[in-house]
């Protein structure tokens, strides 16, 4: 039976059926990686990891809030602003995920013409979309900074529940990490990009084999994913 487990010398077994097929798929990175490059099976792997810990952290501020006895504070009025005598709620985060979701727009044109081999248009697709999350940082620097002044601290803040304030720094402060490290990746492999690191095959961290702009799309798959996790922190600490 020799012959039906392989086609040819060389090639790959034959799929087995059922579980038996699913479990030899598995105990063997070369069939279950098979198309999938190391880079990008190792992102995906990290953004697992990285889903995890996201979502402990909203499970936690969702128990902290759903257990205290002592009123949360409402999030209208604790991020909203003054302007031209106006109080306006929200209107500093509305701009936030604006800012942050356009930023998904321009990075996946630049894996777009990453692929074509534009470098030029994907350098500066990367650098426009580094600039957005340079934004973004900023104001949440500024959100952070008006909010500290009004005497919020990890321990306690003037309008209510005093877990509102570690909550908010926690998950507010590791997104924002996860958004300055993006913006530094970004930079890095825009001047990679710019100046034809990838055609001519320099040596150097994250130059891959020539011709190959595969790194832009992994830069792509963390940059999407952080646009997400925020999407998650917008629904449950600032509307709900």
């Amino acid at each position: 039976m020799a012959e039906t487990a392989l086609t040819n010398v060389g090639a790959s077994p034959a799929l087995l059926p059922g579980w038996r097929g699913i479990a030899a798929d598995w105990s063997s990175d070369q069939r279950a990686f098979k198309n999938v490059s190391w880079g990008k099976a190792m992102m995906w792997i990290f953004l697992l990891s990285d889903t995890f810990i996201f979502s402990c952290f909203l499970l936690s501020y969702m128990t902290a809030r759903m257990s205290t006895t002592v009123p949360w504070p409402n999030p209208s009025e604790v991020f909203a602003l003054n302007i031209g005598g106006a109080h306006i709620p929200l209107i500093l985060i509305a701009i936030m995920t604006f800012i942050l979701i356009s930023s998904s727009g321009t990075m996946a044109m630049a894996v777009n013409f990453g692929y074509r081999r534009d470098r030029i248009r994907t350098a500066a697709l990367m650098l426009a979309t580094a600039a957005f999350g340079a934004t973004f940082v900023g104001m949440q620097a500024f959100e952070w900074t008006k909010l500290i002044m009004e005497g919020v601290r990890p321990w306690g803040n003037p309008w209510g529940a005093p877990q509102f304030g570690a909550s908010f720094f926690m998950i507010t402060g590791f997104h924002g990490t996860h958004v300055t490290i993006g913006v530094i990746f970004l930079i890095a492999i825009a001047r990679k990009v710019w100046r034809g690191d990838f055609d001519v095959e320099r040596r150097g961290f994250f130059t891959s084999r020539k011709g190959n702009y595969e790194i832009v799309e992994i830069t792509g798959l963390y940059w999407h994913f952080v646009d997400l996790v925020w999407v998650f922190i917008f629904a449950f600490f600032y509307l709900w």
